[in-house]
């Protein structure tokens, strides 16, 4: 299921049980304006709270949903929109509270007001701190979406700002509690609301305590560092003996300095077995990887959450376009490592591999050596500095499924080549393109 299906199913669910509540439960009398107003609110704030329920747990990490999304960067994914747009109804719930004034100075007076439908008796007390409670949330929530969203924020900074989600979300779950109508408990929308709250303040717990992930997490020691060409980092990990192996494309979340914390990596090579042996390359593009090779070095301890991800070319058919842009060759890498040993398993695959300048590339010899022997696998380098630059054109003319077939596609790199490429191929009448993408941004 996609991100975008699995997003417009849960709120498809939030609409209708709001539905079912505010046109067949308790329906809201008066004039239809302030009706309108009054169920805007209701309809915005569960929306909001249903959402930050989901967000935190999928904060989690749940394992069981990447079966069902593709994998724990399509969760990532949806978490990360998830959260906007319980942001996003947030503030419209806001702005419709405060909406009172402005609707008398425009209509007049209201003649026939809606009546508020009565809440929990023994938390009637509470009715002001839980208003005043979640404006302010509000306002530290926004906040936190303008830092996650301006990217030259410092991973480590926002990483510090983003612990303080789970206790901004328990603060809502107060508001949600107390500002609910008593009626809406045996209803439909209530168990669900309820349900909803219940689980994501369970999902907060683990989230205060630190400890996401820690049942997935393995030790290990670098074995070696290297510094490649064009500003990749080679790090050789060897793991204990609770490595539960891994699947080629898969990655992980790596930590080799606490105070640094986990970053996600994909995992460059091949299940190794009894050996344990894990590569990670690793692209110089922030603050933190750029300075990698001078902060790691040959015996320090390494922290490894995962394996995680279903990008697996095993998951397609016989005949499949592979296309790897910059650092994103790495699950490409491990694949072809894995198919050494078994090369009938390999599909008819043709491989294109996008690079800046293909003479300096650390890669490029690594691939031509690994393909020279699956001759079902055909690797082309687009040397953008010889002006060679992948199109859809390109693609169709070098696709093993030919001209006439639906492509079928495994796409790792920048999100802005994988819209180009789908869209060239919309142009070229192909309709919908079958693209297994890797998502590259967890922020």
């Amino acid at each position: 299921m996609k991100t975008r299906h699995f997003l417009m199913l849960f709120l498809a669910i939030l609409g209708l049980a709001w539905a079912w509540e505010a046109l067949v439960m308790h329906p809201v009398a008066g004039d239809a304006l302030w009706v309108a107003r009054k169920q805007a609110m209701y309809l915005t704030g569960i929306g909001s709270m249903g959402l930050m329920s989901l967000v935190m747990v999928l904060a989690t990490r749940p394992v069981w949903l990447e079966s069902w999304l593709g994998g724990m960067d399509r969760v990532f994914q949806l978490h990360k929109w998830a959260g906007i747009l319980a942001i996003g109804l947030g503030v419209a719930h806001w702005l419709v509270k405060i909406s009172k004034g402005m609707l008398i100075g425009v209509f007049g007076a209201i003649a026939n007001k809606p009546a508020s439908l009565p809440l929990l008796e023994v938390l009637q007390s509470s009715k002001g701190l839980a208003k005043d409670v979640g404006e302010w949330v509000i306002y530290a929530m926004i906040l936190t979406l303008l830092i996650t969203l301006w990217k030259a924020f410092p991973y480590k900074s926002w990483r510090l700002v983003h612990r303080v989600m789970p206790i901004l979300y328990l603060a809502l779950v107060f508001h949600a509690v107390v500002l609910m109508p008593a009626a809406w408990w045996a209803t439909p929308l209530g168990v669900l609301m309820g349900l909803l709250m219940v689980a994501g303040s369970l999902a907060a717990v683990p989230a205060l305590r630190r400890r996401i992930g820690r049942r997935q997490c393995h030790a290990g020691v670098v074995e070696s560092v290297t510094r490649l060409a064009a500003g990749v980092t080679e790090v050789r990990c060897v793991m204990g003996a609770d490595w539960p192996g891994h699947k080629a494309g898969q990655f992980a979340f790596v930590q080799f300095d606490p105070s640094e914390g986990f970053h996600p990596f994909t995992i460059a090579s091949a299940d190794q077995g009894a050996q344990r042996r894990l590569t990670f390359l690793i692209k110089g593009l922030g603050d933190y990887t750029t300075g990698l090779a001078q902060r790691v070095h040959t015996g320090q301890a390494v922290q490894v959450q995962g394996p995680y991800g279903r990008f697996n070319h095993a998951r397609g058919g016989r005949s499949q376009i592979w296309v790897a842009g910059g650092i994103g060759i790495t699950p490409f890498i491990a694949w072809l490592e894995a198919l050494q040993n078994v090369p009938e398993r390999a599909p008819q695959a043709h491989l294109h591999y996008c690079v800046r300048n293909a003479s300096q590339d650390p890669f490029v010899p690594r691939l031509r050596e690994l393909c020279a022997r699956l001759p079902q696998i055909h690797l082309q380098i687009h040397d953008a500095q010889a002006g060679q630059r992948l199109d859809a054109g390109a693609l169709r003319t070098g696709s093993p499924a030919g001209d006439g077939a639906r492509p079928e596609i495994w796409f790792c790199g920048p999100a802005g080549l994988a819209e180009h490429l789908e869209n060239g191929l919309r142009a070229l009448g192909k309709g919908r393109v079958r693209m297994h993408r890797e998502a590259f941004d967890m922020r």
